[in-house]
Protein backbone atom coordinates (compact mmCIF):
# COMPACT_ATOMS: atom_id res chain seq x y z
CA UNK A 1 0.00 0.00 0.00
CA UNK A 2 1.11 3.22 -0.84
CA UNK A 3 0.97 5.52 2.59
CA UNK A 4 1.82 9.01 3.14
CA UNK A 5 3.37 9.81 7.12
CA UNK A 6 2.75 13.24 7.69
CA UNK A 7 4.97 14.14 11.15
CA UNK A 8 8.38 13.00 11.81
CA UNK A 9 8.12 12.95 15.24
CA UNK A 10 8.16 9.41 17.60
CA UNK A 11 4.51 8.22 15.99
CA UNK A 12 5.61 9.18 12.88
CA UNK A 13 8.94 7.82 13.23
CA UNK A 14 7.60 4.40 14.56
CA UNK A 15 4.88 4.63 11.88
CA UNK A 16 7.54 4.51 8.85
CA UNK A 17 9.90 2.06 10.57
CA UNK A 18 6.87 -0.31 10.93
CA UNK A 19 5.58 0.27 8.17
CA UNK A 20 9.05 -0.24 5.86
CA UNK A 21 9.36 -3.28 7.48
CA UNK A 22 5.63 -4.94 6.61
CA UNK A 23 6.20 -3.65 3.11
CA UNK A 24 4.29 -0.87 2.45
CA UNK A 25 5.70 2.25 0.20
CA UNK A 26 6.09 5.18 2.06
CA UNK A 27 6.53 9.01 1.92
CA UNK A 28 7.11 10.68 4.73
CA UNK A 29 6.52 14.41 5.30
CA UNK A 30 7.15 17.40 8.07
CA UNK A 31 7.31 21.01 8.52
CA UNK A 32 10.92 20.68 9.70
CA UNK A 33 11.86 18.98 6.16
CA UNK A 34 15.10 18.04 7.06
CA UNK A 35 14.04 15.78 9.95
CA UNK A 36 11.47 14.24 7.60
CA UNK A 37 14.70 13.49 5.23
CA UNK A 38 16.79 11.46 7.77
CA UNK A 39 13.55 9.36 9.09
CA UNK A 40 13.94 8.18 5.88
CA UNK A 41 17.61 7.84 5.19
CA UNK A 42 17.25 5.95 8.72
CA UNK A 43 14.74 3.62 7.14
CA UNK A 44 15.58 2.51 3.67
CA UNK A 45 13.13 2.22 1.58
CA UNK A 46 10.89 5.34 2.72
CA UNK A 47 11.42 8.33 0.83
CA UNK A 48 11.17 11.94 2.39
CA UNK A 49 8.95 14.57 0.27
CA UNK A 50 7.49 18.00 -0.32
CA UNK A 51 4.33 18.96 1.73
CA UNK A 52 2.92 20.30 -1.18
CA UNK A 53 1.56 17.27 -3.30
CA UNK A 54 2.46 14.25 -0.87
CA UNK A 55 -0.92 13.32 -0.56
CA UNK A 56 -1.65 12.58 -4.53
CA UNK A 57 -0.60 9.35 -4.77
CA UNK A 58 -1.30 7.95 -1.11
CA UNK A 59 -3.47 5.02 -0.75
CA UNK A 60 -3.86 6.40 2.79
CA UNK A 61 -2.48 9.52 4.75
CA UNK A 62 -1.46 8.87 8.49
CA UNK A 63 -2.02 12.13 10.74
CA UNK A 64 0.59 11.97 12.82
CA UNK A 65 0.88 15.08 14.22
CA UNK A 66 -0.69 17.07 17.13
CA UNK A 67 -4.55 18.04 17.23
CA UNK A 68 -3.46 21.93 16.94
CA UNK A 69 -1.32 21.17 13.99
CA UNK A 70 -3.65 18.70 11.97
CA UNK A 71 -5.96 20.76 9.75
CA UNK A 72 -3.15 23.07 8.79
CA UNK A 73 -0.89 20.05 8.05
CA UNK A 74 -3.55 18.23 6.00
CA UNK A 75 -4.04 21.36 3.75
CA UNK A 76 -0.88 21.58 3.17
CA UNK A 77 -0.21 18.17 1.11
CA UNK A 78 -2.46 19.02 -1.57
CA UNK A 79 -6.17 17.69 -2.59
CA UNK A 80 -7.87 15.67 -0.14
CA UNK A 81 -11.40 14.95 -1.43
CA UNK A 82 -11.97 11.13 -1.54
CA UNK A 83 -8.44 10.37 0.41
CA UNK A 84 -8.78 7.68 3.53
CA UNK A 85 -7.00 10.00 6.13
CA UNK A 86 -6.10 7.91 9.53
CA UNK A 87 -6.19 10.22 12.83
CA UNK A 88 -4.15 9.73 15.15
CA UNK A 89 -4.45 12.92 17.44
CA UNK A 90 -5.98 13.18 21.11
CA UNK A 91 -6.94 17.12 21.53
CA UNK A 92 -4.62 17.57 24.80
CA UNK A 93 -4.11 20.02 27.50
CA UNK A 94 -0.88 21.82 27.73
CA UNK A 95 0.02 19.31 30.55
CA UNK A 96 -1.56 16.07 28.73
CA UNK A 97 -3.56 15.52 31.48
CA UNK A 98 -6.86 16.86 29.99
CA UNK A 99 -8.43 16.92 26.94
CA UNK A 100 -10.26 20.39 25.09
CA UNK A 101 -12.62 18.91 23.21
CA UNK A 102 -15.36 16.01 24.54
CA UNK A 103 -18.28 15.27 25.03
CA UNK A 104 -20.32 16.87 21.97
CA UNK A 105 -17.50 16.53 19.50
CA UNK A 106 -14.11 14.88 18.99
CA UNK A 107 -10.63 16.13 17.54
CA UNK A 108 -11.66 13.51 14.87
CA UNK A 109 -14.66 15.25 14.10
CA UNK A 110 -13.59 18.78 14.22
CA UNK A 111 -10.71 17.47 11.56
CA UNK A 112 -13.58 16.09 9.49
CA UNK A 113 -15.96 18.72 9.32
CA UNK A 114 -12.40 21.14 8.48
CA UNK A 115 -11.68 19.09 5.34
CA UNK A 116 -15.52 18.08 3.78
CA UNK A 117 -14.59 14.79 1.62
CA UNK A 118 -12.04 13.40 3.51
CA UNK A 119 -12.60 9.82 4.59
CA UNK A 120 -11.46 10.04 7.94
CA UNK A 121 -11.30 7.13 10.52
CA UNK A 122 -9.77 7.43 13.91
CA UNK A 123 -7.09 5.10 14.77
CA UNK A 124 -3.85 4.06 16.80
CA UNK A 125 -4.92 7.20 19.46
CA UNK A 126 -4.97 4.37 21.92
CA UNK A 127 -1.24 3.01 21.21
CA UNK A 128 1.84 4.88 22.51
CA UNK A 129 4.91 5.36 20.04
CA UNK A 130 7.01 2.95 22.08
CA UNK A 131 4.58 0.20 21.29
CA UNK A 132 4.43 1.42 18.02
CA UNK A 133 7.85 1.02 17.52
CA UNK A 134 8.71 -2.65 19.22
CA UNK A 135 5.82 -4.01 18.00
CA UNK A 136 2.64 -5.05 19.12
CA UNK A 137 3.11 -8.88 20.65
CA UNK A 138 2.70 -8.57 24.86
CA UNK A 139 3.41 -12.42 24.72
CA UNK A 140 1.11 -15.22 25.42
CA UNK A 141 -0.71 -14.59 22.58
CA UNK A 142 -1.96 -11.43 23.33
CA UNK A 143 -1.81 -8.60 20.66
CA UNK A 144 -2.14 -4.58 21.33
CA UNK A 145 -5.45 -3.63 19.79
CA UNK A 146 -6.00 -0.93 17.92
CA UNK A 147 -9.45 0.47 17.52
CA UNK A 148 -10.69 2.23 14.53
CA UNK A 149 -13.88 4.34 14.16
CA UNK A 150 -15.17 5.82 11.18
CA UNK A 151 -18.34 6.55 8.95
CA UNK A 152 -16.43 4.86 5.73
CA UNK A 153 -16.50 1.31 5.83
CA UNK A 154 -13.76 2.23 2.80
CA UNK A 155 -11.41 3.70 5.62
CA UNK A 156 -12.35 1.72 8.12
CA UNK A 157 -11.26 -1.40 6.18
CA UNK A 158 -7.71 0.41 5.06
CA UNK A 159 -7.06 1.34 8.46
CA UNK A 160 -7.53 -1.98 9.71
CA UNK A 161 -5.78 -4.00 6.62
CA UNK A 162 -2.80 -1.57 7.56
CA UNK A 163 -2.88 -2.24 11.67
CA UNK A 164 -3.06 -5.92 11.10
CA UNK A 165 -0.15 -5.74 8.36
CA UNK A 166 1.76 -4.14 11.27
CA UNK A 167 0.47 -7.06 13.64
CA UNK A 168 -2.23 -5.34 15.65
CA UNK A 169 -5.73 -6.94 16.70
CA UNK A 170 -8.25 -4.83 15.78
CA UNK A 171 -11.45 -3.56 17.20
CA UNK A 172 -14.47 -2.08 14.96
CA UNK A 173 -15.80 1.20 16.87
CA UNK A 174 -17.87 1.73 15.48
CA UNK A 175 -18.82 5.35 13.72
CA UNK A 176 -16.74 8.33 13.32
CA UNK A 177 -18.90 9.99 16.51
CA UNK A 178 -17.32 7.11 18.57
CA UNK A 179 -13.48 8.83 18.57
CA UNK A 180 -15.49 11.12 21.57
CA UNK A 181 -14.95 7.62 23.58
CA UNK A 182 -11.52 6.92 21.95
CA UNK A 183 -10.26 9.97 22.49
CA UNK A 184 -10.82 10.07 26.79
CA UNK A 185 -9.88 6.23 26.21
CA UNK A 186 -6.42 7.65 25.20
CA UNK A 187 -6.18 9.82 28.18
CA UNK A 188 -6.97 7.96 30.66
CA UNK A 189 -3.94 5.03 29.49
CA UNK A 190 -1.73 9.07 29.11
CA UNK A 191 -2.54 9.16 33.04
CA UNK A 192 -1.89 5.64 33.11
CA UNK A 193 1.05 6.22 31.54
CA UNK A 194 2.92 8.92 32.78
CA UNK A 195 0.48 10.66 35.77
CA UNK A 196 0.36 7.11 37.50
CA UNK A 197 3.76 6.40 36.63
CA UNK A 198 2.61 2.89 34.68
CA UNK A 199 5.35 4.04 32.07
CA UNK A 200 4.84 3.00 28.12
CA UNK A 201 4.33 -0.21 27.42
CA UNK A 202 0.54 -0.26 28.29
CA UNK A 203 -2.12 -0.08 25.87
CA UNK A 204 -5.83 -0.70 26.66
CA UNK A 205 -7.83 -3.84 25.58
CA UNK A 206 -11.35 -5.34 25.64
CA UNK A 207 -11.26 -9.17 27.27
CA UNK A 208 -13.80 -11.31 25.65
CA UNK A 209 -15.21 -14.59 27.83
CA UNK A 210 -14.74 -17.27 25.88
Amino acid sequence: MKITVIGAGPMGSAFVSQLVRAGHQVSVTARNGAKAAQLAAANPGAKAVASAGAAADADAIILATGYADAVGALLAVGELKGKVVIDITNPLTADYMGLTIGHSSSAAEEIAKALPGVELVKAFNTVFAQLLAEGPDFGQGRKVEVFVASDSERAKLTASTIAQSLGFAVVDAGGLKNARYLEPLAGLNIYLGYGAGLGTAIAPSWIRKA
